[in-house]
């Protein structure tokens, strides 16, 4: 199979429904932004924890859910679709981290060893991504649930960020004002 097929040759592409969008649509532009989302996530691993790099892994899955989704404008029964036990399985994770680690006082700054810095930087795409899913809600219908993830998965880089550079002994720093 060949990779390129020139069909986005025009500035057009495919969704999952095979209608063609052009390539600045909201939709593509959300699960674009999803899919550099997923791409940094897949530069932290390997952390060396193995623990955070097992649900790395699960997230960048996760993501992958939420393009699809993102691609589908009219989901069927079946297609891929993120729902509520995706959020609940960040909650949970978050929740575990969080005994890991002494309770903010404070801002931080994003920063610290390569994986914490790494997870800080796909934290802040992923916000990203959240505003472009936000955007395209205004004029489309998507899953909520798909948003909401977004929104969770970014405190959840947030947290992951923090217990990597705990656990590598890299203090966290608080800004200057």
């Amino acid at each position: 199979m060949k990779i390129y097929t020139g069909r986005g040759d025009e500035g057009q592409t495919d969704l999952r429904d095979m209608s063609r969008v052009s390539k600045a649509s909201p939709r593509i532009e959300a699960y674009g932004t999803v899919d550099e989302v997923n791409a940094l996530v897949g530069r932290v691993r390997p952390t060396g924890h193995d623990d955070v790099d097992d649900h790395l892994r699960e997230i960048q899955n996760h993501l992958h859910v939420v393009q699809a989704d993102f691609a589908n404008p009219d989901p069927d029964e079946g297609d891929p679709v993120v729902c509520e036990e995706h959020v609940e399985q960040l909650e949970d994770w978050m929740d575990s981290y969080d005994e890991e680690l002494e309770p903010l006082e404070s801002f931080i700054l994003p920063g610290g060893g390569d994986a914490g810095a790494r997870l800080h930087h796909a934290r802040t795409v992923c916000r990203r991504a959240e505003r472009r899913a936000v955007a395209l809600e205004a004029d489309e219908d998507i899953n909520d649930s798909a948003v909401t993830y977004l929104n969770r998965l970014s405190d959840a880089l947030f947290v992951l960020g923090r217990v990597v550079n705990q656990r590598d002994g890299v203090p966290e720093e608080s800004p200057t004002y």
